[in-house]
């Protein structure tokens, strides 16, 4: 398909197309990690994935990737709050459970 032909703007490109299509180097990584925490890929394609990760100077901890809390291990407080204030709204949730939530959502402030 010819761009150019489509496009015929006088506003040159904010990138060129050639570094438009080019991959991330940091998704990249991101792919490499994310192959290492998924169960169904094979031991081959893992251990080729920690090469890459090493090479690139990214050597990977299992044990960092399974975060879900703040580096005091606290839930954050606003995430919490967040997701109260969702439930409050859910017309799934039944009235005593959002005035339970209410109750909590007092006794963080």
């Amino acid at each position: 398909m010819d761009y150019d032909a489509i496009n015929s703007s006088d506003i040159p490109p904010e990138v060129p197309r050639s570094e438009d299509s080019a991959k991330d180097p940091e998704n990249v990584l991101r792919g490499h990690k994310a192959t290492l925490n998924n169960p169904q890929i094979s031991d081959a394609a893992k251990e080729h994935s920690k090469q890459v990760l090493e090479e690139a100077g990214e050597p990977y901890d299992q044990s960092s990737s399974d975060k879900k809390t703040t580096d005091q291990g606290e839930k954050d407080p606003g995430n919490v709050a967040r997701g109260l204030k969702a439930s409050i709204s859910n017309p799934g949730v039944s009235e005593e459970a959002k005035e339970r939530v209410r109750e909590k959502l007092e006794g963080m402030q």
